[in-house]
């Protein structure tokens, strides 16, 4: 669905304003359990990038992101060298972090080496035995930032060696892969999201 076609008169979450691909990713991808391990480390890697700026940013440059970093496969970032991140950071369509750019390879050699053990989408859907969380908010204020289950693993990535993946970081992953359904009841996307939960199966 291209962010075109979005019906302009649904009723969705406040975040998602007037803009058309704000709209377009709130109504086909936030919420919406995924288990795919390219995507799930791409989207870790970009909510690193967004830490301190708003989602929408990063969404703007996501297609440029994608582009100058080799889709996020980690066999590419991980050789990536000085030349390489001197070249990224005079880069004007991506987020020009240098912390954010070397934690990014940094993270695919991390993930690279928890692969060897476990998937991971294992990894984090373990944590709630493979069911998506339903919540049932009313109010926009009423969700919280981070919970007790994203500060326990946001501590489990640190040890493993991952960076940029603070509680708060990691509540917004959890949010957006659909672990946790946090679009308002009155939303037109709570339920399909409740249903594909339903549907959901981790394996």
């Amino acid at each position: 669905m291209e962010p075109s076609k979005i019906k302009t008169n649904s009723i969705r979450c406040p975040w998602a304003g007037d803009d058309s691909l704000y709209q377009h990713y709130h109504d086909t991808e936030w919420g919406v359990p995924k288990i795919d391990d390219q995507a799930l480390f791409e989207k870790l890697c970009l909510e690193g990038f967004q830490a301190g700026l708003s989602w929408i940013t990063v969404l703007r440059k996501r297609e440029h992101f994608r582009k100058v970093f080799d889709h996020f496969v980690p066999e590419k970032l991980i050789i990536y060298d000085d030349k390489k991140i001197a070249k990224l950071m005079h880069d004007p369509g991506i987020i020009r972090n240098k912390l954010k750019i070397e934690a990014t390879i940094s993270n695919a050699k991390t993930y690279l080496a928890l692969k060897e053990r476990q998937s991971l989408g294992h990894f984090f859907w373990k944590y709630i035995d493979g069911i998506p969380v339903q919540n049932s908010f009313k109010v926009h204020d009423d969700i919280p930032a981070q919970t007790e289950l994203s500060e326990q693993i946001s501590k489990d990535l640190k040890k493993l060696g991952f960076r940029f993946c603070g509680p708060t970081i990691v509540y917004a992953f959890m949010q957006s892969i659909g672990m946790v359904n946090d679009h308002l009841t009155t939303c037109h996307r709570y339920e399909a999201c409740v249903q594909l939960g339903k549907d959901f199966k981790m394996y």
